[in-house]
């Protein structure tokens, strides 16, 4: 366990919702760079910072909403980089992340407030996120897109 907190890793905050026409809304919080390696002392870490990006995409079922979750985790990971400099570096216009986000099918998510029900998943940077450990994941985002549906039920016979 000594290695999660001295190596620099990457989080990420997963939550799911339907919208009004029936498709699932899935969000993501990218945490990039976060660890203790990632904030040295006295909160620099040689350069390189922290960041965050939230994306967002939507899915016709559950299951696609879950194979797109895995997919967009990939690109995130594999593409952090990239993804840098486009979204931070480049303040001047941040459409670009978005162009850059939207070539892997994911879309800025300019809302300021995140689901309380999420799942958080730590993978190291750069490496590929294994399908164990979406697993959990996927368990506690069905759980809360089922709670969502029987407390919409229950308000509607009321």
């Amino acid at each position: 366990m000594p290695a999660k907190s001295t190596a620099r890793r990457n989080e990420y905050l997963c939550a799911i919702e339907r919208n009004q026409s029936g498709k699932y809304n899935v969000r993501l919080l990218a945490l990039f760079g976060h660890g203790a390696a990632a904030n040295g002392p006295n909160g620099s870490n040689g350069g390189s910072r922290s960041w965050s990006l939230p994306v967002y995409f939507l899915a016709s079922s559950f299951n696609g909403a879950m194979k797109k979750l895995e997919e967009s985790l990939q690109v995130l990971q594999k593409n952090e980089e990239r993804l840098h400099f486009w979204s931070v570096e480049r303040t001047d216009d941040p459409n670009l992340a978005g162009d850059l986000l939207e070539e892997f099918g994911l879309w800025l998510d300019r809302r300021r407030t995140f689901p309380k029900k999420a799942a958080e998943l730590d993978v190291a940077r750069e490496r590929p996120v294994p399908a164990s450990m979406l697993a959990p994941v996927r368990r506690i985002l069905a759980d809360s897109v089922s709670q969502k549906r029987a407390a919409s039920q229950a308000l509607a016979s009321d």
